[in-house]
C-alpha cells in the first residue's frame, strides 16, 4: 500500500482535452487531485492537490497543461509605482 502524500496542497488549473473530459477528470481524481471547479465545454478545472502529486497529474493521458494557481494583487491608484 503507497504512503499518502506529505507536501502541501496547492492550487491549480488544469487544460484537458475537452472530447474527453469526463474520463480524464476521473484519471485525475485517481492521480490525487480535488477537483474545485469544471469548465466542460473549455476543457478546463481547477483544483488542490499535493505538490510533489503535480507530475502525476501532468502524466495522465489527455492532460495539456498543469499551471500552479496564482494570486495577483495591484497597487492601489494612488499608488506611486502606478
Amino acid at each position: 500500500m503507497s504512503e499518502p502524500s506529505r507536501s502541501a496542497p496547492v492550487g491549480v488549473i488544469l487544460a484537458v482535452d475537452p472530447d474527453r473530459f469526463a474520463e480524464v477528470v476521473e484519471a485525475l481524481r485517481q492521480a490525487g487531485l480535488t477537483v474545485t471547479g469544471e469548465q466542460p465545454v473549455l476543457g478546463t478545472l481547477s483544483g488542490t492537490v499535493a505538490e510533489d502529486r503535480i507530475p502525476a497529474l501532468e502524466a495522465v493521458d489527455g492532460v495539456d497543461a498543469v499551471d500552479r494557481d496564482r494570486t495577483v494583487q495591484l497597487p492601489p491608484p494612488d499608488s506611486s509605482i502606478q
